[in-house]
């Protein structure tokens, strides 16, 4: 006779996965394969997820890092983190067909800078160094003219040109709460600083953290479902650990969990960052099931209908 399972409560983060920038990215590939053939070529990760990437190879994708890795006669997609405008200009220079799949709330704030720019206004964005996204953004504006802060002691050290004429951004994909601390000290240190019109940080990271929040006091362990490249997956775990979870780890598959760091819990959350597909959710649900007397509870804070429409370029082949 075998040994009854333990019981285990599953508290289901919502909403989880995919948000409607992702959706669409990964849509402009399926549609770009489809319309062209293979191959179509893609500079950088669309979306930071190993499996999406890998699915995408599959249809006939080829990742690349740089512009000049793609032939001139083969079409080329820029991912949803967007790219400094020196790479569609490369693109037009070589006579390329190119789409652009850069998220659109991300594009709002590229927008933004220009703006701010025209009238007078130096940056400083709020974002973590090296990301595709903040280079793009800070790739929009000529160099000097975009200063970037990471953290409250970043903001100390900052040197704009005039501190009358500031004005602010952020990354999408940045934690809700570390980011309110870093914008309270640049308005403390820079008072005439101007800040956007609506929130830079998008819907879809603020509600996977909130709903991360609300799970945070019921469980023993959080399981985040993302790539290790992935901000907002990442921001998923700290947020679960500031908000008293004592272990919060980052799973790209259910083969990555640490099932040893999991013995004698009873309640497990789990959520998805915003480029890990509901596939890989399901498969982590699996394996916990295999193991546990499992329960699911969904947790649901907030109804996401938010919708993109891939480039004009793209719309008669769907």
């Amino acid at each position: 006779m075998t040994d009854p399972k333990p019981p285990l409560t599953l508290y289901l983060a919502a909403p989880r996965g995919f948000c409607a920038g992702v959706d669409r990215a990964i849509k402009i590939v399926e549609i770009a394969l489809q319309k062209w053939g293979a191959p179509v070529y893609v500079r950088h990760e669309i979306v930071h997820n190993k499996f999406v990437v890998d699915g995408l190879k599959a249809l006939g994708a080829v990742f690349v890092e740089e512009l000049d890795e793609v032939p001139d006669d083969r079409p080329v997609i820029f991912s949803a983190h967007g790219v400094p405008k020196s790479v569609p200009a490369a693109a037009q220079a070589r006579e390329m067909i190119w789409v652009d799949a850069t998220c659109p709330l991300v594009s709002k704030v590229h927008i933004e800078a220009e703006r701010h720019h025209e009238n007078g206004l130096q940056m400083i964005m709020i974002g973590h160094a090296g990301h595709p996204e903040t280079i793009g953004t800070m790739g929009q504006l000529p160099a000097g003219e975009v200063l970037l802060v990471e953290t409250v002691a970043d903001v100390a050290a900052v040197h704009p040109r005039d501190p009358e004429k500031l004005a602010f951004i952020t990354q999408t994909t940045l934690s809700v709460d570390d980011t309110i601390e870093i914008v309270a000290a640049l308005k403390a240190r820079f008072p005439a600083i101007v800040g956007p019109h609506k929130e830079d940080i998008c819907y879809a990271t603020t509600n996977r953290q909130a709903s991360v929040k609300a799970i945070a006091g019921q469980i023993d362990a959080l399981l985040v479902i993302g790539a290790p490249n992935s901000s907002n997956s990442r921001r998923l775990v700290e947020v679960g650990r500031a908000n008293g979870c004592a272990y919060a780890q980052l799973v790209q598959r259910a083969t990555d969990i640490d099932w040893r760091a999991l013995e004698g819990i009873r309640a497990v959350g789990i959520t998805a960052g915003a480029s890990a597909p509901e596939v890989l959710v399901n498969e982590v649900i699996d394996a916990f099931r295999a193991r546990f007397d499992t329960t699911v509870e969904l947790v649901e804070t907030a109804k996401e209908h938010v919708e993109f429409k891939v480039p004009r370029i793209l719309r008669m082949a769907e």
